[in-house]
């Protein structure tokens, strides 16, 4: 199998040097790379150059349009029999593409995903986001996972597609707010076979601060009610859980200041969820610290995404507005 790895970039360099630097440690070799600087002011033109006698990588300049775009740019200029999209903030592992190849042989999928783990070197922050992105206690359980609630979508910072897909499905018809979800929905339309393969791990960074981060899900929350505009089956009682939580934390802040009694049993289960999230990220992470931060990972997640859905189903399903 011939892998084409496509990856959008946007005033990234620092990232992609990294990302790069793993890909040439792959064990598996037959693979190219396609970077597409997606109208950056500060470009890694000479840092993706520097590759050149490393890896088989071709650099892209084209105006900003946004990732789902810039994944189209780059699935027409591949040369791969699979296409094989990451995320700039994204570490792969060595194996990864020999566990691919090794699992499209014995089992095929049209369309995979893989999951997204935390890396050694990731930051105490970094690794206490990943732990809430990917928690069975919060809605990242769901995301990459065997069990996840219905069909299985694969998310763009690891997912690949095969060539037959490309020219079946053909692209992105939207460039962000949910696009992978929306695209992984059409292609499963279209009778192509859509899988997990758990071993196929990536690392993944996400955001580096809590703000950025919480400004990651807020567009998430929102990119929801887009999903749910396309397809409106596909809207889940899971996804309202995050708003649910928020409004349970502004109505106990209520409560305790109005002295009402309703507030003792509204605190005892807020202290509760929040010792199940310390142990269990205690346990997962060995790390009183990462622990810690994970109840403020957990908090932004889901706030920030109850927010940015209550937002957009006020805006576009109550008053049905563009």
């Amino acid at each position: 199998m011939f892998f084409s790895i496509i990856i959008p970039l946007y005033n990234r360099p620092q990232e992609i040097k990294e990302l790069l630097e793993t890909l040439v440690l792959q064990t598996y070799k037959t693979f190219e790379v396609l970077v597409i600087e997606d109208g950056s002011v500060n470009d890694a033109e000479a840092i993706v150059n520097s590759f050149s006698d490393k890896l088989e990588v071709r650099y892209f300049k084209k105006p900003n349009e946004g990732q789902g775009f810039t994944r189209n740019f780059g699935f027409e200029r591949a040369k791969g029999d699979y296409f094989i999209v990451f995320d700039s903030d994204c570490l792969i592992p060595p194996n990864y593409l020999e566990i691919v190849n090794n699992s499209l042989a014995t089992n095929y999928l049209d369309a995979y995903g893989g999951p997204d783990g935390a890396h050694s070197s990731f930051t105490p922050t970094q690794k206490a986001i990943s732990y809430s992105m990917t928690s069975p206690f919060t809605t990242g359980g769901i995301r990459g996972n065997k069990k996840s609630i219905g069909q299985f979508h694969p998310r763009s910072f690891n997912m690949g597609i095969s060539r037959q897909v490309w020219e079946k499905a053909g692209g992105f018809i939207i460039t962000r707010l949910g696009e992978d979800i929306e695209y992984s929905i059409r292609i499963h339309s279209l009778g192509f076979k859509i899988g997990l393969i758990p071993n196929a791990v990536v690392y993944h960074k996400r955001r580096t601060n809590f703000l950025q981060f919480y400004k990651q899900l807020h567009f998430f929350g929102r990119a929801r009610i887009n999903i749910y505009k396309f397809f409106p089956k596909e809207l889940k009682a899971v996804h309202f859980f995050p708003a649910v939580f928020t409004m349970g934390v502004i109505l106990t802040l209520i409560f305790n200041l109005l002295g009402w009694q309703i507030a003792l049993l509204a605190n005892i289960l807020l202290a509760v969820y929040i010792l199940l999230i310390f142990f269990h990220a205690w346990w997962k992470n060995k790390s009183v610290k990462i622990a810690f931060l994970s109840i403020i990972a957990t908090f932004t997640q889901l706030i920030a995404y109850g927010l940015g859905f209550m937002q957009d189903f006020w805006k576009r399903v109550i008053f049905n507005r563009s």
